[in-house]
C-alpha cells in the first residue's frame, strides 16, 4: 500500500482520522468537529497499548532418542533485548534494548494537552499510525494566530511523531500554516529551532519539561515570525528579483548556482528550469499572491516557494508529500527561501548572489 497507513484487521478500519478534510487517499475517519484527545485517539485507531516482551532463540537442539525423526530444541532467552508488541493483536513492532522506555499513544496525546495547559485549548486535526502501528503521528492546532497585515492569518500547528520500533526519538515541531492557501511554512529562525527531540529513555518528568520548552518556542516564534512576516509584507521586490530569488532557493547544488552566475543556462537541466518556471508562475498568477501582503512583496516571494510545494508540486502520494514538507526537500528549499527573504529585507537586491 503506497499510503502505508496501518489497517486494523480486528476493526476493519485504517488507523487515521482527519477533521473535515479528506487525505491519505480518502482512507480513515473523517469527522466534522474537533475531537477531544480521548475521542481523537479512538478515531485514529490508536487506542492500543504496547509492551516489551522477552526475546528467545532456539539452541542447536539435540537428538530425540525416543523418536528418531524428531530433533528437540530448547529456548534461550536473548539478554538485554526485547520485542515491542501491540497487546491488541500481538503484532511485533520492533526490537529494542533494555533502556528503551515505551511512550504509549495516550501519553503522546497527553503530552500535547500539557503543552497548552489543557485538553480544551488544543484542536486535534489529524492523527494516525503507519505500517503495523510502529509509527504514529499527530497534528494539532494551537488557539492563537500569527496576523500579517489586517486579514492574512497564519494558523499555528504542533506536529508530533513517535515510534514503537526503536528507530528514533519522539519528535515535536512547531509549524505555522497559512489559512488562505494552506501553505506549510517550515520557517526556522536563524540560531533557533522549531522542533525538539525526546529520547525514549527520558522520564515522564523530562518529557513534561520538554513540553513546556516547546510551548516557549511556539510562543516566541509567534511573536518573532509575526514581526518578520509583517516587515516582509512592506518590503517591495521586483518581478526580476523574485525570479532570481526562486532560482537560488530551488537550486539543488552549487554547480547550478555556478552556472547561473556564469550565465551558462544551457547547462541547466530541463527539470530544474521547469521547477523554477512553475514557482515563478505561482508567484505571479495564483490568487493568494494578489493580496496586499503578498503582491510584489518579499512575503509573497516566500509564500511562492512554500505554495509551490503545497499546491503545485506533484508527489507520488500523500505520504511522500507529507515527509517532504516536514523533513525533506520541501523543508530545505523553504528554509533557503526564508533565509534569502530575510537577507533581502535587510540588504536589498545585493543579497541575491549566486554562490
Amino acid at each position: 500500500m503506497s499510503h502505508n497507513l496501518n489497517y486494523n484487521e480486528l476493526t476493519g478500519n485504517h488507523s487515521f482520522f482527519s477533521v473535515r478534510e479528506k487525505a491519505w487517499h480518502g482512507l480513515g475517519q473523517i469527522v466534522e468537529d474537533y475531537p477531544t484527545s480521548a475521542e481523537a485517539i479512538k478515531f485514529a485507531g490508536l487506542d492500543f497499548t504496547v509492551e516489551k516482551r522477552k526475546l528467545y532463540t532456539p539452541d542447536s537442539g539435540q537428538f530425540n532418542f525416543n523418536n528418531p525423526d524428531e530433533w528437540i530444541y530448547s529456548q534461550i532467552e536473548v539478554p538485554d533485548f526485547f520485542a515491542n508488541v501491540r497487546t491488541d493483536n500481538d503484532q511485533v513492532l520492533g526490537v529494542v534494548g533494555k533502556g528503551y522506555q515505551i511512550v504509549q499513544n495516550v501519553d503522546a496525546f497527553s503530552f500535547f494537552d500539557e503543552i497548552v495547559g489543557g485538553a480544551n485549548d488544543i484542536k486535534y486535526e489529524t492523527a494516525g499510525a503507519l505500517g503495523n502501528g510502529e509509527r504514529i503521528f499527530i497534528t494539532a492546532k494551537l488557539p492563537d494566530y500569527i496576523t500579517v497585515g489586517r486579514n492574512d492569518l497564519i494558523e499555528q500547528y504542533l506536529f508530533l511523531t513517535t515510534s514503537h520500533d526503536g528507530s528514533g526519538s519522539i519528535n515535536a515541531a512547531f509549524t505555522p500554516i497559512r489559512i488562505v492557501c494552506n501553505n506549510t511554512l517550515n520557517a526556522a529562525l536563524k540560531s533557533q529551532t522549531n522542533a525538539v527531540k525526546i529520547r525514549h529513555t527520558s522520564s515522564a518528568k523530562d518529557r513534561l519539561s520538554t513540553a513546556h520548552k516547546l510551548l516557549g518556542i511556539s510562543n516566541r516564534m509567534t511573536n518573532e515570525l509575526g514581526d518578520i512576516f509583517n516587515h516582509w509584507s512592506k518590503v517591495s521586490i521586483t518581478d526580476k528579483e523574485v525570479k532570481k530569488l526562486i532560482q537560488i532557493a530551488m537550486a539543488p547544488n552549487r554547480e547550478v548556482l555556478h552556472n547561473l552566475e556564469k550565465g551558462k543556462t544551457d547547462l541547466l537541466s530541463t527539470a530544474y528550469l521547469n521547477i523554477v518556471g512553475d514557482v515563478y508562475k505561482y508567484a505571479m498568477s495564483n490568487p493568494t499572491q494578489q493580496l496586499d501582503t503578498t503582491a510584489g512583496t518579499v512575503y509573497g516571494a516566500y509564500n511562492a516557494v512554500t505554495g509551490y510545494f503545497q499546491n503545485v508540486r506533484k508527489f507520488q502520494n500523500e505520504e511522500d508529500k507529507f515527509r517532504s514538507i516536514v523533513e525533506g526537500t520541501a523543508k530545505l528549499r523553504s528554509q533557503t527561501a526564508f533565509d534569502l527573504c530575510n537577507d533581502f529585507s535587510l540588504k536589498g537586491s545585493d543579497s541575491l548572489i549566486f554562490n
